[in-house]
Order: structure tokens, then C-alpha cells, then sequence
């Protein structure tokens, strides 16, 4: 029997196009290097040497600014409500303020002096050249509460006279209430006992002295008052009067010199005291 050829199952490729290529006339080395296909095509970019690149932001950063923005939202709203509320405050008091004012009209109270009498009046040289002032003073006051239902309590009040820059005499009085339109007088004795000057103060109180109206003298007054109405009461406030316009002489032998308060005017006003200042 002859034999039979039976072709592999997997052709060999190499062989069957070494076999073409020789049939045709190529060299077989040559038709062994694998097909060269040409490299894809490039896309166009355009760069920009000036360009910053780009870096992504770590998560942590937002966090922490979105933190700092919570924060700062919260004291906005804090300032913004605490501001809201001392506004509120404020325009309450003043609209009650105001409504007190229209219905009951108060008024401050009024002061005048009455009499002054000088009893004694001596400018003494010792031994050592240095020149003391005794002086002692007879005052007599009178204050009105021109309103008609306020009641006015004054705390112990402090006196003292004075003549330009020179202290001349001081004295005090006791507290007291002035009901609604009520007439108070105060009885006050002011001295002052061997107080040294300095040159320039007894050079001004000799020129003084030798004027024709006499010395010019001013009494100020310095208390505490606390208004009241009913069941009402309100802080007690800082007053200050001062009363100018006053002119006595040296008084001869023991009788008191009158000065002349004809023209003397009386003025109060409110002393507030913030911190370490006054008003």
C-alpha cells in the first residue's frame, strides 16, 4: 500500500510565505521582519511657558477654611445681635425718658443767695515772712422746688467761698428734702483758720481789697440729689451750684461786714462722673 501525506493541522505560515516569497523572486530574510506601521498622528497642544500648573488643593485646606469662615460668621452674628440689643435699650429709655419729661414737666431746682456777712477778716506777716488768712463767714441760701409733684432729697451739702484763685472759706451743711413747691433755707458758717498764701494770692486779694465794689467772692455749691414721685425714685445725680456776682469789704472793729448780694445769680449744674472724670 503506498503511503498517504497528510497535511499538520496548524499550517506553518513561515513556511508557506518563504515558499511564495521564493516563488516570486524575494529575499526571504527580508520577509521575515514584522510590517513597520507608521506612529499615530500627535494632537496639536499649545503651551504656554507662563502657565501655572495646575495642583489640587488638599482636602484639609478646605476644611480649615470653611472652619475660619463658621467662625467668623458666628461673631458677625454675635456683634450684629449684641449691637441690635444696646440699640433697643437705648431707644426704650429714651422714648421713656421723653414720655416722663411731657408728662409730668420736671424742672431743676432753683438757688439764690439771701445774705453774707463777713465777721472776720484778718491777712496776718509772722516772723518768718509768710502771711496767713483767717477768714469766717455767715451764709445764708434759699432753694426752691418749682415742681409739683416731684420731691427732691439732697445729700450733705459741701460750701465753699472763693475770690478769684484764692480759697477764702469752707463750710458743709446736712442733708435735707424739698417737697413739691417748697421753700428751703440753709444757715451755714464758713471759715477758714491761718491758711498760708503764696505771693501771688496776696498780691490779688490787696489789689481786690482796694477795688470800689469791694472783694469779689463766689460760693459753690456741691451735693447730691435723688428726685422722687410716688413709688418712683431715680439715681442720685452730681449738682453743682455757683453763685457769682457777690462784693464784700473787710470788716471795722466786731461788727460783720454785709456784702452786697444784689446782683448775685445762682446757677446748677449736673456733675456726672465717668471713670476717673467729672462733668
Amino acid at each position: 500500500m503506498a503511503d498517504r501525506v497528510h497535511p499538520s493541522a496548524k499550517p506553518n505560515g513561515n513556511a508557506t510565505n518563504i515558499a511564495a516569497g521564493a516563488g516570486a523572486g524575494v529575499n526571504p530574510k527580508a520577509a521575515a521582519k514584522p510590517q513597520q506601521f507608521p506612529p499615530p498622528a500627535a494632537k496639536n497642544q499649545m503651551y504656554n511657558p507662563n502657565r501655572i500648573p495646575y495642583r489640587p488643593t488638599p482636602t484639609a485646606y478646605h476644611r480649615h477654611n470653611r472652619r475660619r469662615c463658621t467662625c467668623r460668621r458666628c461673631f458677625c452674628f454675635c456683634c450684629f445681635w449684641s449691637l441690635l440689643l444696646i440699640c433697643t435699650v437705648l431707644l426704650l429709655a429714651a422714648i421713656a425718658g421723653a414720655g416722663f419729661y411731657f408728662l409730668f414737666r420736671p424742672k431743676p431746682p432753683a438757688f439764690s443767695v439771701s445774705s453774707l456777712k463777713i465777721i472776720q477778716f484778718k491777712l496776718t506777716t509772722t516772723s518768718d515772712d509768710t502771711t496767713h488768712l483767717t477768714v469766717k463767714l455767715n451764709l445764708t441760701l434759699s432753694t426752691k422746688n418749682p415742681n409739683k409733684k416731684l420731691i427732691y432729697n439732697y445729700d450733705p451739702i459741701s460750701l465753699t467761698v472763693n475770690s478769684n484763685s484764692v480759697l477764702l472759706a469752707n463750710g458743709s451743711f446736712t442733708g435735707f428734702s424739698s417737697g413739691p413747691n417748697n421753700i428751703t433755707i440753709i444757715h451755714s458758717t464758713l471759715s477758714m483758720a491761718s491758711q498760708v498764701l503764696d505771693a501771688d494770692s496776696i498780691s490779688s486779694l490787696k489789689s481786690d481789697l482796694k477795688r470800689k465794689n469791694g472783694l469779689p467772692m463766689k460760693i459753690l455749691l456741691d451735693t447730691m440729689v435723688l428726685a422722687k414721685m410716688d413709688k418712683l425714685k431715680s439715681k442720685e445725680v452730681g449738682i453743682r451750684v455757683t453763685c457769682d456776682g457777690i462784693h464784700g469789704r473787710i470788716p471795722t472793729g466786731k461788727t460783720p461786714a454785709v456784702a452786697s448780694t444784689t446782683n448775685a445769680k445762682c446757677k446748677a449744674d449736673l456733675r456726672m462722673k465717668i471713670l476717673k472724670w467729672t462733668f
